[in-house]
C-alpha cells in the first residue's frame, strides 16, 4: 500500500464514536501510515491525521426532530461531500447513523466512482424497509453487520457482508463485577439523548410513585448519561414536589445499577440489550413525537421493538410503547414482576441465549480487519 492512504471516517452520534474509536485503534495498529479524516466525536478525533468536524452532539431522533434541523444536516451533507470530492480518499467508512450516513453513501459513490464505501453498524432496515437492501448494494462495497441473522439479508441482495459480532461484547465485559442484587432497588434507565430522557423520566417517575404506594421500602435511583441530564432530572424531582431521597440521580451508573437493581423501567435502544448483558430483568418502554410515532406503525415490519425480544423471536421483556406508557401501566408491570421471581429468573435465562448469539468479543478488530483487506485491494 503507498504512503498516505486516506480514510474518510463519519460517524453521528456518541455510541457511534466509541465504536468508531475502537474500529479505527485496531485499524491504525495495522496500517500505521494511514491517513484519516472526517467527522465524528472526541474519541474519533484522537485518530484524526487531518480535517476533522466534532459534531454528535447534534445527534436527533424521530421524523419531526430532523425536519427541524434539515437545513443543518444538508449544509453538513453539501461540506462533508466537497471535502471528499476535494481529496479524494480511498474509502468512505460510515459508522452507524443510517439516517444521514446512507445517504451521504450514495450522493458519494455517485460523484467519485472509484470511492470504496464501507458500513459498519448495519443499519436494521430489516424491521422497516427491506425493499432499501438492493439499492444499497449498488452504493455500498462492504457491510459489517452486528447481529448472525443480518448477514443474510443483505448478501441476498448481492451486497458484500461480514458478521463481526456485537462490539458490547468487548465495552461491557471489564464493567461485569456480578455484585449481590439489592431486593429493593428498582433502576430507572430514561436513555442517553436529551428527548428521549425529557419523555420518559417523567412516566417512570411517576409509576415509580405509583408502586412506593403499594411495596412499602422500595427505593429508586436513575442513571443520568451526563451531568446535563443529571441536572435536569433532579430538577424535574423537585418541581413535581418528589422528597430528595425518594429516587437518587447518578451519572454514569447505567452499568454498576443494571448489576445491583432487582429490576429496571429500560428505554429502548442498545441500553436493553446491555441490561441483557447484566441480567437484568426489565420492561422496555419508548416515547416519541406523535408523527414519528404514526410513520413507525406504517414502516415497522417486526413484532418487537426492543432488541432482546428482536433475538430471541419471542417477547422476553415486556414492552410498554407510545399510548402504553403510561404511569399506571408500567407500575403494574414493574410490580409484577418484582413480585414474581421466577419471571425474573426467566429473562436471565433468556437474555444469556441471547447474548450468546452476538458472537466472540473482538469486533472492532474484525471490523478493522475487513476494511484493510477492502483498502489493500
Amino acid at each position: 500500500m503507498s504512503n498516505g492512504t486516506l480514510l474518510y471516517v463519519v460517524a453521528g452520534e456518541a455510541s457511534g464514536d466509541t465504536r468508531g474509536a475502537e474500529l479505527l485503534a485496531a485499524l491504525t495498529a495495522e496500517i500505521p501510515n494511514l491517513q484519516i479524516c472526517g467527522a465524528g466525536g472526541p474519541k474519533m478525533r484522537h485518530f484524526a491525521t487531518s480535517s476533522f468536524s466534532e459534531w454528535t452532539e447534534e445527534a436527533v431522533v424521530g421524523i419531526w426532530e430532523v425536519a427541524k434541523k434539515w437545513g443543518y444536516f444538508k449544509r453538513e451533507m453539501e461540506r462533508m461531500l466537497g471535502e471528499i470530492e476535494l481529496l479524494q480518499p480511498k474509502m468512505l467508512l460510515l459508522i452507524d447513523y443510517p439516517g444521514f450516513n446512507l445517504r451521504l453513501a450514495e450522493a458519494a459513490k455517485a460523484r467519485c466512482p472509484q470511492l470504496k464505501t464501507v458500513f459498519y453498524i448495519s443499519p436494521q432496515v430489516w424491521a422497516w424497509n427491506r425493499g432499501r437492501i438492493p439499492k444499497m448494494a449498488r452504493y455500498l462495497d462492504l457491510m459489517l453487520c452486528i447481529f448472525p441473522f443480518e448477514k443474510a439479508l443483505y448478501e441476498a441482495s448481492g451486497l458484500h457482508t461480514e458478521f463481526v459480532g456485537h462490539p458490547m461484547l468487548d465495552s461491557l465485559a471489564p464493567l461485569k463485577t456480578n455484585p449481590p442484587r439489592s431486593g429493593h432497588l428498582v433502576g430507572l434507565f430514561p436513555g442517553s439523548r436529551d428527548r428521549e430522557v425529557r419523555r420518559l423520566f417523567p412516566v417512570m417517575l411517576e409509576a415509580a410513585r405509583l408502586l412506593s404506594a403499594n411495596q412499602p421500602g422500595i427505593r429508586f435511583e436513575a442513571a443520568a448519561a451526563n451531568v446535563r441530564q443529571a441536572a435536569w432530572m433532579l430538577e424535574h424531582l423537585s418541581e413535581r414536589r418528589f422528597d430528595p431521597s425518594f429516587c437518587k440521580v447518578g451519572q454514569d451508573r447505567f452499568y454498576s445499577l443494571a448489576q445491583e437493581a432487582t429490576a429496571g423501567m429500560v428505554c429502548s435502544g442498545t441500553a436493553t440489550l446491555e441490561a441483557a448483558y447484566f441480567g437484568l430483568p426489565m420492561i422496555i418502554t419508548y416515547k416519541v413525537a406523535a408523527l414519528t410515532w404514526l410513520a413507525g406503525k406504517l414502516l415497522v415490519r417486526i413484532p418487537f421493538i426492543g432488541m432482546p425480544n428482536v433475538i430471541a423471536g419471542r417477547l422476553v421483556a415486556p414492552e410498554l410503547l407510545q399510548g402504553r406508557a403510561t404511569p399506571v401501566r408500567m407500575a403494574r408491570a414493574m410490580g409484577e414482576l418484582l413480585d414474581k421471581q421466577k419471571e425474573r429468573t426467566n429473562q436471565q435465562d433468556a437474555f444469556v441465549e441471547v447474548i450468546s448469539k452476538l458472537g466472540q468479543p473482538g469486533a472492532g478488530s474484525r471490523a478493522a480487519a475487513a476494511v484493510a483487506r477492502l483498502l489493500r485491494e
